[in-house]
């Protein structure tokens, strides 16, 4: 690690108050650019402690960044990991207040909920299909706290990943004989395709997001309980929304599920 302790809480601190303020900042390693991926993950884990002490609840995990050209693009060998809240949640249906972001974007996502635990090293995608017990339809919400969303990997990463807001479906469903590989997934915006895509765009399978949340873990001591939401990543694009939007995306055998930006 290149920072201390006392630098680590406060970039934590500028963070959080970039998000709870809405003011963007430029990134974090503008000021600190000798700052590693053990410097962007202490500072995340700061975060989560500062909005924990704030009686926000931690309601799972997601990953980032599954998408292989997206890792191509930014030069790295696996995506990385956050948090998402309950705060954070929005109802199947539900709206979300554009006030409360700076620059938010929604991305279609396949969740999952672990039905034993799973850990590293050595985690593989034979070991998430015994341990999970539902999929689920998902959206997430992303809004980099960070100035036209300009961040390097370890500034998103102490940003917990630009997560600001979720929703899964109503009912999930058992992953034996379904093929998450290949569904389709389409996503439209005020009526109008806006992507496209199928799960096999999150590392091949979303199950295998999943088996690798496992082994990055372990490398910091820590496991996949039992019970654990789990966002596998995003399967299209990040699309923009304002004000009087609604997004809806179709999951093939899945479901559908909407959003309102109001």
């Amino acid at each position: 690690m290149a920072l201390d302790r006392e630098i680590i809480e406060k970039l934590a601190i500028r963070l959080d108050a970039a998000q709870t303020g809405r003011a963007p900042i430029g990134k974090i390693t503008d000021d600190h650019p000798l700052m590693d991926w053990a410097d962007a993950y202490a500072i995340q884990d700061s975060l989560k402690t500062i909005q924990s002490a704030r009686g926000v609840e931690i309601a799972g995990l997601k990953m980032g960044f599954t998408s292989r050209a997206k890792m191509a693009q930014m030069g790295v060998k696996e995506p990385i990991n956050g948090f998402i809240t309950r705060q954070g949640r929005v109802p199947q249906g539900g709206s979300l207040h554009r006030a409360k972001f700076i620059n938010p974007r929604i991305e279609a996502e396949i969740a999952v909920v672990t039905s034993a635990e799973l850990k590293g090293p050595g985690c593989h995608i034979g070991d998430v299909f015994r341990s999970v017990a539902h999929v689920f339809p998902a959206l997430e919400v992303i809004d980099s706290r960070y100035r036209d969303f300009a961040f390097d990997l370890p500034s998103v990463i102490a940003d917990n990943t630009s997560a600001a807001g979720w929703m899964i479906g109503d009912d999930g469903a058992s992953p034996i004989g379904r093929d998450l590989k290949n569904i389709g997934v389409v996503m439209r915006k005020n009526g109008q395709v806006v992507a496209t895509a199928s799960g096999a765009a999150v590392l091949g399978h979303p199950l295998n997001s999943v088996a690798m949340l496992a082994n990055m873990l372990a490398r910091r001591g820590l496991t996949i309980p039992a019970g654990t939401l789990i966002l596998t990543g995003g399967i299209t694009a990040a699309i923009m929304v304002d004000t009087g939007d609604r997004v809806a995306i179709d999951f093939q055998g899945l479901g559908t599920i909407g959003i309102n930006i109001h």
